[in-house]
């Protein structure tokens, strides 16, 4: 199963934006959202790569609620 992690622009280069979440960092390419502005601060939906949307910074929030909650109810992994 894959998801699209939210996570805010750091920086935008051309059709690239350099974004964070939980202190891991990715480039995003933003040709889907070409026709949108893009701005430092924004929060896009990121999957495999690409920004599919924007969402506002509660819509963000919420969704790394609801990721937390499901990481915190999976089982602990076995010792190898």
């Amino acid at each position: 199963m894959c998801f699209a992690i939210p996570m805010r622009v750091q920086s935008v280069e051309g059709l690239i934006a350099h974004c964070a979440a939980k202190g891991v960092e990715r480039e995003a390419n933003l040709i889907m959202l070409q026709h949108e502005q893009v701005e430092v601060g924004d929060y896009l939906v990121i999957h495999l790569g690409y920004a599919m949307d924007k969402i506002s910074e509660g819509d963000a929030a919420a969704a790394w609620d609801i990721y937390d909650q499901m990481l915190a109810a999976q089982p602990p992994a076995e010792p190898s």
